[in-house]
């Protein structure tokens, strides 16, 4: 799973954010065909935005949907997601969110499975490193970031 092209992009989002100076979170909402419908990065640092973290990123570009576009559609993005990014994944009725670790942040995960969303979590190292060194890096921005 860590090589399904809607991860890599996730990935390929969360590197551009930390190069940019921006929390690196990234992810990529993908149909039930397969087909990446958005992708997007936490930009509350770039865009000075209260609410741009990745998943929220990812719907924007996506770009407005008939609300079947997000059934049976997977949101992959490279942490755990806050509790912000879990309601819209709720909200849009997504059948999968797939992370790509959850040992800097646990979000709303139990949430996403009570709702009757799978919950995978790919414990990947590249997506862990990549955190852990922002937040060690820049921890006033992280825990702004995750309401603290």
């Amino acid at each position: 799973m860590d090589s399904d092209p809607g991860f890599v992009a996730a990935v390929e989002e969360a590197k551009a954010g930390f190069e940019e100076g921006g929390v690196p979170i990234g992810a990529c909402l993908v149909s039930k065909e397969g087909k990446i419908l958005g992708r997007g990065r936490n930009m509350r640092v770039q865009k000075k935005s209260a609410t741009l973290h990745a998943e929220i990123s990812t719907l924007e570009n996506s770009g407005r949907l008939p609300a079947s576009a997000y059934i049976g559609a997977t949101m992959y993005t490279s942490l755990s997601p806050c509790d912000m990014c879990t309601g819209a994944c709720i909200l849009y009725k997504v059948a999968r969110v797939v992370i790509g670790e959850n040992k800097t942040f646990i979000g709303g995960e139990a949430y996403l499975k009570q709702r009757g969303i799978e919950v995978i979590v790919l414990e990947n190292k590249e997506c862990q490193d990549l955190m852990s060194r922002f937040i060690e890096e820049k921890p006033n921005v992280w825990n702004e970031d995750i309401g603290e």
